[in-house]
């Protein structure tokens, strides 16, 4: 390796760069480039996101669940504790491309559930409970409301234009999931 290669620059408060012959000039100037300043940018903003989902109940099978979140690196974790016929509890773990997380944030800011408040949704009952949790850049939303089964449901309560939208989130959420680890999981190779 030659001492070109070798040598490092503080790029950031908190990234270092390796020099290359090419990266040279400009780090000898001690600028940074526009390049550098958006890779550190989207390191940042992949930092600032969170997802996590849970629906579940504790009934005469145990606690029955679904969960799903999506942690800083891409990854994306999936649980499903299913006791019918005694199934045991499905655990996945993948990694995402960023392709995949900017969906993501593109779903969750389209489907305006940032705006919501969750004050006049149904409290956690015998039936179950669901909770979203999202960070997305400087906004951080936890809901807690019961079991969702079907739109009637949300037609009940205080605020159903506002569950109506988290309702239809978590539907596009999950369809998403569901691809995602089935193809991961169920790709054959020839």
């Amino acid at each position: 390796m030659s001492d070109i290669e070798t040598k490092i620059e503080l790029a950031t408060d908190s990234a270092m760069d390796i020099i290359t012959p090419e990266n040279d000039n400009k780090a000898s100037s001690g600028t940074q480039t526009t390049e550098d300043i958006l890779k550190t940018e989207t390191q940042k903003q992949k930092d600032d996101f969170y997802l996590r989902y849970y629906v579940g109940h504790k009934g005469k099978y145990g606690h029955e669940f679904l969960e799903f979140e999506f942690r800083s690196g891409n990854k994306l974790r999936y649980a499903n504790n299913s006791h019918y016929k005694s199934e045991s509890l499905i655990r996945k773990e993948v990694c995402v491309s960023d392709s995949v997380i900017s969906e993501i944030k593109k779903i969750i800011l389209d489907s305006g559930i940032m705006l919501e408040d969750d004050k006049n949704w149904p409290e956690p009952d015998v039936v179950g409970k669901q909770e979203l949790e999202i960070v997305f850049k400087d906004e951080h939303i936890s809901f807690s409301t019961t079991k969702i089964g079907s739109l009637m449901d949300v037609e009940k309560c205080d605020d159903p234009e506002g569950l109506k939208v988290m309702f239809y989130l978590i539907q596009d959420l999950k369809c998403l999931i569901f691809s995602l680890i089935g193809l991961h999981f169920k790709l054959l190779i020839l």
